[in-house]
């Protein structure tokens, strides 16, 4: 306990833990678009990675849990580092020219951070918990079954996503996930100890191409239901 207390009071401690929860983040954030474009794939392929997940629920639950439990630990280092450097710099910004140098994602990492916190809060009770009155479709998502009494995941998805709100309230939520990646992937890599001048400005465009490729991963599900793309023979 002493341990994790002085990590957490030193300043550099919890730069490390905010990296470290931030690299986790991201890797899931990689994984979880990998198992949600098998949608393309078809009902089979989905579905049956579905009940590969299913099949280890423990596992599965754990890593929900320490998903939930590392983004509050993301988001409460992350508002003691800024505590921390408003204190070393007591200024009224309010009457002083609007800072040039930062960008509009590193200015809104808190902000967008508990949005992103809530917004896997929401999709964690929409497609995992299934909890019938936040899909918005009437239907309970927990009947859903294909013709080898697996969950019909493809079904689920492709019924969730015909709701446009439900849809550009994702897409929202994604471009704010993916705007906060684009700083988080440089400024982990600071804290880490791992950027300086020759590196930091391919490490920065690195972020903004990352970002950029997981939004429209994570977008090309929502935009081809909406389209009629995929899912077309699944019963309204």
């Amino acid at each position: 306990m002493n341990v994790i207390t002085n990590i957490i009071s030193s300043s550099l401690g919890r730069k490390y833990l905010m990296a470290i929860s931030g690299l986790g983040l991201f890797g899931f954030v990689v994984g979880h678009l990998l198992g949600n474009l098998q949608i393309f794939l078809g009902p089979e392929q989905i579905n049956a990675y579905g009940a590969l997940l299913k099949a280890n629920a423990g596992f599965l639950w754990s890593a929900r849990i320490g998903l939930i439990a590392t983004i509050g630990v993301h988001i409460w280092m992350a508002v003691l580092l800024s505590s921390e450097n408003k204190a070393a710099r007591p200024i009224d910004y309010l009457n002083s020219p609007a800072p040039t140098s930062a960008s509009y994602a590193s200015r809104t990492m808190i902000v967008s951070g508990l949005i992103v916190f809530f917004f896997v809060l929401y999709h964690l009770l929409h497609f995992t918990v299934m909890v019938d009155f936040i899909n918005l479709t009437g239907k309970d998502f927990h009947e859903f079954k294909d013709i080898l009494g697996r969950h019909d995941i493809y079904s689920m998805l492709i019924i969730g996503f015909r709701n446009p709100l439900v849809s550009v309230f994702y897409l929202v939520a994604l471009a704010l996930l993916c705007l906060h990646l684009t700083h988080g992937f440089g400024a982990m890599f600071q804290s880490l100890g791992l950027k300086n001048k020759t590196y930091g400005p391919l490490i920065d465009n690195a972020g903004t191409v990352i970002g950029v490729l997981l939004f429209i991963g994570y977008a090309s599900i929502p935009l081809a239901v909406l389209a009629g793309i995929v899912g077309r023979e699944v019963a309204r």
